[in-house]
């Protein structure tokens, strides 16, 4: 199965990195030039231990829904969303902390796979693979600079 691992060192405390990843709002302003919004669940301010979103978006021309649920939580190191409904046959996103001097080692980690079989492992190494990666960067990239420039928690946000 693809797996996509991308490291973020970020100048901010561990609480703050934290909190910012589990932000709905910071997510759907980092992904903005896909259109993505919460329409289900919970659709603003921080997601808890087994609760759902719903996410949709435009990728690749398609109007996509996608829910995904908290299945594991452990503060401030440690979350996993998992997909319940959409488009992926598996798209489990496991999301680590490190509290370091002088900030935070945000680690994530995103198992996927297309329900396509054969083409699809094709389609998930060649196109799915780059193409999630780049919306992870630029998502970690967009929580990098407001934890670095936040002097107040994300839930205020």
């Amino acid at each position: 199965m693809p797996t996509i691992t991308l490291t973020t060192a970020i100048h901010a405390p561990i609480d703050r990195c934290f909190d910012l990843a589990r932000s709905i709002d910071h997510h759907v302003e980092s992904m903005r030039g896909t259109g993505e919004r919460a329409v289900a669940g919970v659709t603003r301010g921080l997601i808890e231990m087994g609760q759902d979103v719903t996410w949709e978006a435009r990728h690749f021309g398609l109007r996509l829904r996608l829910t995904s649920r908290i299945t594991a939580y452990q503060r401030p190191s440690y979350f996993q969303d998992a997909m319940v409904a959409g488009p992926f046959a598996v798209f489990v996103h496991d999301h680590h902390f490190l509290a370091e001097q002088g900030g935070t080692t945000m680690r994530d980690e995103v198992e996927f796979r297309s329900p396509l079989g054969f083409i699809g492992a094709l389609v998930d190494r060649l196109v799915l693979g780059p193409y999630l990666r780049r919306l992870l960067t630029r998502r970690n990239a967009l929580l990098k600079r407001v934890a670095e420039a936040s002097t107040t928690p994300a839930a205020a946000s």
